[in-house]
């Protein structure tokens, strides 16, 4: 592993599937898929999606902060006091200039949008909320994190689509790595369940119609795949330099060892079919991370379910691996939590890592006759660490 490796010393989670490390982890070993009817989306063609139950902004944050911030900087400010409380820390006791926030958001404020140009369009300007700017724009996640939490180190957003939370935990790698920071809170987060983001992404033709069957709608790499499901959440890790973590007792739950990054140029919505930009991506993250093909034990696939995605994975994890390890899909549990989803998946890697054990794909019946990967379905896998 690479000197440059990064400590992960907390984990915060907030997902479809519970919250809490511990509770989203034994939901994912049980493999339950989390969608079904969403009266949000009552009426429309696709009206199912994967929420978070059960959270309750004005009980977990007060009333005055839940009414101010959205629901995107809701489910951001309560993974990331989690994290922090995982990872051991007392915000009142760092020197906050050397935390550092990176989150990556894709959907951002889509609610307060809906709300506010509804009111702008039939002539209420003068009831647009004061509150529309510092609640919509996607920096304001970090911003009210490190609010929140005294982080007065740098206070960034990335926006990357689907790898929005992947691209954030590899800039606060690199915040870690150049001495800026001592500690980021790196992660991802994303609602996108609203009329307008379902309208939008079904008109694309990305997301599934299975209307009959919501809790089956989200099979990654199944022959009868025919779309993402919506999500929502979101996920925290705190990255810290391992001396610093040695310094205050902290027992990591695992490191960041390398990243990579690249572009097909290939379509504007479609990958390349072979693959070749996650290709290049992969094999820069194992050159920065010092290791080889055959050390790597588990991949927690981006798996999103769509016709064109889950194939194009496949090619490329051939390409680098010629006979991957075994490969689990997150979104067939919590569908796709957009800007969350690189960073909720790198948590439950974790998890996976640390307890051995790689959690199911659900509703894995029939794999596509196209894509020769060994998926772990029907039960938890122990993991061959090599």
């Amino acid at each position: 592993m690479s000197r440059h490796a990064v400590a992960v010393t907390g984990l915060g989670l907030v997902t479809p599937a519970g919250t809490g490390a511990e509770d989203v982890w034994r939901h994912f070993l049980g493999g339950g898929p989390t969608a079904r009817p969403d009266p949000e989306l009552a009426g429309l063609a696709v009206d199912f999606s994967c929420r978070v139950d059960g959270f309750n902004p004005p009980a977990l944050l007060g009333g005055r902060l839940a009414r101010r911030l959205d629901r995107f900087s809701q489910l951001a400010v309560v993974a990331a006091r989690q994290a922090v409380a995982d990872a051991g820390l007392d915000p009142g006791e760092w020197d906050g200039e050397r935390v550092g926030v990176v989150l990556g958001v894709s959907a951002s404020s889509v609610q307060t949008h809906a709300v506010e140009y509804g009111r702008l369009a039939e002539g209420l300007a003068d009831r647009v909320s004061p509150l529309m700017v510092p609640r919509s724009i996607p920096n304001m996640a970090a911003g009210e994190v490190g609010l929140d939490l005294g982080a007065r180190g740098p206070g960034l957003v990335v926006s990357t689509a689907c790898a929005s939370g992947t691209s954030a935990l590899a800039l606060g790698c690199d915040l870690i790595r150049s001495g800026t920071c001592d500690l980021v809170l790196a992660g991802g987060t994303d609602s996108a369940r609203t009329p307008m983001t379902a309208v939008a992404f079904d008109r694309l033709g990305a997301l599934s119609r299975r209307r009959h069957d919501p809790a089956g709608a989200s099979r990654p790499f199944d022959a009868d795949r025919d779309g993402f499901v919506l999500g929502e959440g979101s996920g925290v890790l705190v990255l810290e330099r391992p001396g610093h973590a040695r310094a205050r007792g902290a027992h990591p739950r695992g490191y960041l060892a390398g990243h990579g990054a690249a572009s097909d140029a290939h379509h504007f919505t479609a990958p390349h079919p072979g693959g070749d930009g996650l290709a290049r991506a992969v094999r820069a993250a194992l050159v920065d991370a010092g290791l080889a093909p055959h050390e790597i034990g588990h991949i927690n696939a981006h798996g999103t379910g769509t016709a064109l995605n889950d194939p194009a994975e496949a090619a490329a994890l051939r390409q680098v691996f010629r006979r991957p390890p075994p490969v689990t899909a997150n979104k067939s549990v919590i569908g796709h939590t957009m800007g969350a989803a690189g960073a909720i998946e790198a948590a439950l890697t974790v998890l996976a890592l640390q307890h051995r054990l790689v959690p199911p794909t659900a509703n894995l019946d029939r794999l596509d006759d196209a894509i020769d990967l060994d998926v772990v379905t029907g039960a938890p896998r122990p993991l061959a660490v090599p």
